[in-house]
């Protein structure tokens, strides 16, 4: 028996000694109470404690938290009966003031934000609260932040999850809804023919002008065509006579010659002159115009010429 007991004491001091070590997990502080009075806050790690004397009034989590608030019923500035629920985004920045300035500081937060966002919302009409999220939102985290720092809580962000107004308010706002995107539908639609009937315009156009100067360069060519034909034809003409030129004035140079080796015999003079006009009659792009005495004289040059034609073959015999 003695030995049972001695057993049990041990035991007791066992279970004493090691309630008085307190292990605090990373992310958490406790709040500790010696002799019923605030005393500490344990951080993370291990931490001797007196026994009976010190107690752990709460555990608190540091990390950042969440709060769902469930969907409020809330009347707007236009009497209608819409539900709001929210969300909060919080952490405790000051585990003593959060213990014992506030009996339950999420009871706190979640209905500081319900009061203040039926304030809000009432001030709003529906189609304001609808397309005024982020200013509610904004708001009530200036209010609800204010509110909870003597809980020495930090609100981060207070979020509206849904609005859902009454069941006529929503089949009215499905009916806009599809209204609008009806008319949205035609103005595309109108959009769309619009711009295919200009661009088939712009097509058109473009294709008339294309087709005007090709027709514009083709002429140019032409008439570059042609005029070169002509200066060609024109440059050949040219060449023609110079040539021909060229040829009778070979021709004079010759008679000349002729002359200045025979002499100055009227008769050879004659006969020279008779055998250049008939080379000139030959080419067909010479014309002579001769006058009525210059006629009456070839008769004349042409007698010379025969009789000394007559007095050659004489000779020759």
């Amino acid at each position: 028996m003695a030995i049972i007991g001695v057993i049990v004491v041990l035991l007791l001091i066992v279970g004493i000694i090691l309630s008085t070590i307190k292990v605090v997990n990373t992310g958490y502080v406790y709040v500790l109470e010696r002799f019923g009075q605030f005393y500490k806050i344990l951080e993370p790690g291990w931490h001797i404690t007196i026994p009976f004397a010190d107690f752990v009034r709460k555990k608190i989590s540091m990390k950042q938290q969440i709060l769902d608030i469930p969907p409020q019923n809330v009347i707007t500035k236009d009497n209608v009966k819409i539900s709001v629920d929210n969300v909060i985004f919080y952490h405790v920045l000051n585990a003593k003031d959060a213990v014992y300035n506030i009996e339950d500081f999420t009871s706190g937060i979640m209905y500081s934000t319900i009061t203040n966002m039926r304030n809000i919302i009432g001030d709003m009409s529906l189609d304001e609260v609808l397309a005024g999220r982020d200013t509610i939102n904004s708001k009530l985290l200036t209010i609800v932040d204010t509110i909870t720092d003597a809980y020495g809580i930090k609100v981060l962000s207070v979020e509206i999850k849904n609005i859902v107004p009454p069941q006529e308010i929503q089949n009215a706002m499905e009916k806009q809804m599809k209204a609008e995107r009806d008319k949205r539908a035609a103005i595309l639609t109108a959009e769309g023919q619009r711009e295919s009937s200009i661009a088939k315009a712009e097509g058109d156009k473009r294709s008339k002008i294309l087709q005007a100067e090709a027709e514009k360069e083709a002429n140019i060519r032409h008439a570059e065509g042609l005029r070169e034909s002509q200066l060609l034809e024109a440059e050949g003409k040219s060449s023609a006579i110079e040539i021909i030129a060229k040829a009778e004035a070979e021709a004079i140079q010759r008679v000349n010659k002729a002359i200045i080796e025979s002499g100055t015999n009227e008769a050879v003079i004659a006969l020279k002159q008779v055998e250049a006009l008939k080379e000139l009659s030959k080419n067909p792009a010479n014309k002579m115009i001769l006058p009525i005495d210059s006629l009456n004289s070839l008769g004349s040059i042409a007698a010379i010429a025969e009789t000394l034609n007559m007095s050659k073959d004489m000779k020759n015999h």
